[in-house]
């Protein structure tokens, strides 16, 4: 009967130990980060280290190379388990229109979440948000409200509309699916920091929303926010292109 019974826990600890890890990976900065599946493609001009590297002067060039082509766009995003799904390419109306784009699914390296979930984007812009998720709005989330972000509120992204709805204005960047507008965040603590509510004072509501505003200058290039015009009291536009900061 002892034999039977030390080769039977024998062998429950081959079968436990072949099943890999028993115990998950430590937190990293204070977030539990899920082991990365699979091989990542080689794509030549992919910058595989983009999304976890600190926002700097040279951020948005690296964005916007790493954007030079889908496939490269597609590898980058990849690398940093970003789940992204390309749509084909379309033609809406003379202003309106898809290239290049496709849906943003969950950062499998990270916890926040997009709300809603799945948006349109062009592949450009997503890596944009993804810099800008991992490295501004999540640790300037944990050092300034002392909570992590667990999802990011948002008012849209993809739609045939000119600037502000403004009737003659010239066509917004959101009829190319390449701008998002940022509305809130909701905290692992049950907190919810909104736009509308939290940017004007001193608190550190308010310090949180101008800084990931000022890191998205450097990400983006074009970060609108309450400080702009009214039209933008409610959220923060992003949007990849030509530093405009506001």
């Amino acid at each position: 009967m002892r034999i039977f019974r030390t080769g039977s826990i024998l062998a429950i600890v081959l079968a436990l130990a072949g099943c890999g890890r028993l115990i998950p990976d430590a937190p990293v900065n204070g977030v539990n980060r899920p082991v990365a599946s699979g091989p990542v493609r080689s794509v030549a001009g992919a910058d595989t280290g983009l999304i976890d590297a600190p926002v700097e002067g040279g951020t948005r060039g690296r964005i916007a190379r790493a954007s030079s082509g889908l496939d490269v766009c597609l590898a980058t995003l990849e690398a940093a388990r970003v789940r992204f799904t390309p749509v084909p390419d379309r033609v809406n109306s003379e202003t309106c229109g898809l290239t290049a784009a496709g849906v943003l699914g969950p950062d499998l390296g990270t916890v926040a979440r997009m709300a809603p979930a799945d948006a349109t984007l062009t592949c450009e812009t997503a890596l944009a948000v993804s810099v800008w998720r991992r490295q501004s709005v999540e640790p300037a989330a944990r050092e300034l409200l002392g909570s992590d972000v667990v999802q990011i509120d948002h008012h849209g992204t993809y739609a045939c509309r000119s600037v502000s709805n403004r009737p003659g204005a010239r066509p917004s960047a959101h009829s190319r699916a390449a701008a998002i507008d940022i509305a809130g965040f909701r905290l692992r603590d049950g907190r919810r920091i909104t736009v509308a509510n939290d940017w004007s004072g001193s608190g550190p509501e308010a310090v949180f929303l101008r800084r990931i505003r000022d890191d998205a200058c450097s990400i983006f290039g074009t970060a609108l926010s309450p400080d702009y015009d009214a039209a933008h009291q409610d959220h923060l536009h992003l949007e990849p292109g030509q530093p405009f900061c506001r």
